[in-house]
């Protein structure tokens, strides 16, 4: 009935696995555990090993680094059953029938494509992890996204990540961006799993610039519009009124001043956001110059 895939990067998934084999169990349903670390060569795999002590759970080892679109590809492909819930190794249910409710939506319903949400623990976090703590509780927990995601098999294998996208960020954009276009409905539950990695701000920020890039490459590949990114609908506004050398030329000027904010205590989201509009008009322009 159900195969639960956990693409797995640098990270001791075994707790996941071992809380999704006692809910499986305890519903009593047919069900597979599939992981997969994209080669990270990380010391975590000696615990994720372990994964295979439990009946229908697997962990495998890339030998290259796919990204993590495709690492969920290529466990979709494997899988056995009609039903797919792709899980982040860093997430966690909130809930002890976290799998009942997933299960008891689609006895009960048509629909085909389930969010179920991300939450984050409402302890503060240290100085050095805020921006991504702040950032999550602020922006993930009201977006649509595949770290908790419940969809039937045959739509994911028409219709799965772009391949091309191989570094971090936008993936999941990019992905609902196609099952719209093929007018599939994403309808959201409140099933939440707890975002529990967090990230340095530093870490965060290079993470940022990272996403960045690839949605320069969306953008001008034409796998995204304006109309799915307010970064990109921004773009073009600047565009419009020719402000994008002035935008990066402010933003150039500022970025160190809003990095030591992003930093601190108390990171401004709004800060943030132009941020990342500036780097954005940045790294379009210098791809632009490349071109030229």
């Amino acid at each position: 009935m159900l195969s639960i895939l956990i693409p797995v990067y640098h990270y001791n998934a075994f707790p996941l696995v071992e809380e999704l084999v006692k809910q499986c169990n305890l519903f009593g349903i047919a069900f597979e555990i599939l992981c997969q670390d994209d080669a990270s060569n990380s010391n975590e795999n000696t615990l994720n090993q372990e994964i295979n002590s439990f009946y229908d759970c697997s962990f495998f080892i890339n030998e290259i680094n796919l990204g993590r679109g495709k690492n969920i590809n290529l466990l979709a492909q494997k899988a056995k059953y009609d039903w797919l819930l792709i899980l982040d190794c860093d997430t966690f249910p909130a809930k002890d029938n976290f799998i009942q409710n997933y299960i008891s939506t689609i006895s009960n319903s048509e629909e085909k494509i389930i969010f179920g949400g991300i939450i984050y623990e409402d302890k503060k976090p240290e100085k050095e992890q805020l921006l991504r703590w702040i950032y999550g509780q602020k922006r993930e927990t009201v977006s649509i996204l595949t770290s908790n995601l419940l969809i039937k098999k045959e739509i994911f294998l028409q219709y799965p990540f772009d391949d091309s996208i191989t570094k971090y960020g936008y993936e999941d954009l990019c992905f609902f961006s196609i099952l719209r276009k093929n007018n599939f409905r994403i309808s959201q539950i409140e099933n939440p799993t707890f975002h529990l990695n967090l990230e340095t701000s530093e870490f965060f920020l290079k993470k940022t610039k990272t996403a960045l890039e690839n949605l320069v490459f969306l953008y001008n590949s034409g796998k995204i519009s304006s109309e799915e990114s307010k970064i990109i609908k921004a773009f073009e506004f600047l565009k419009k009124l020719k402000l994008i050398r002035f935008t990066v030329s402010v933003f150039k000027k500022n970025k160190n001043k809003i990095e030591r904010n992003l930093l601190s205590e108390k990171p401004s989201l709004f800060l943030f956001d132009l941020y990342k509009l500036g780097c954005f008009c940045f790294l379009h322009s210098c791809k632009v110059s490349k071109t030229l």
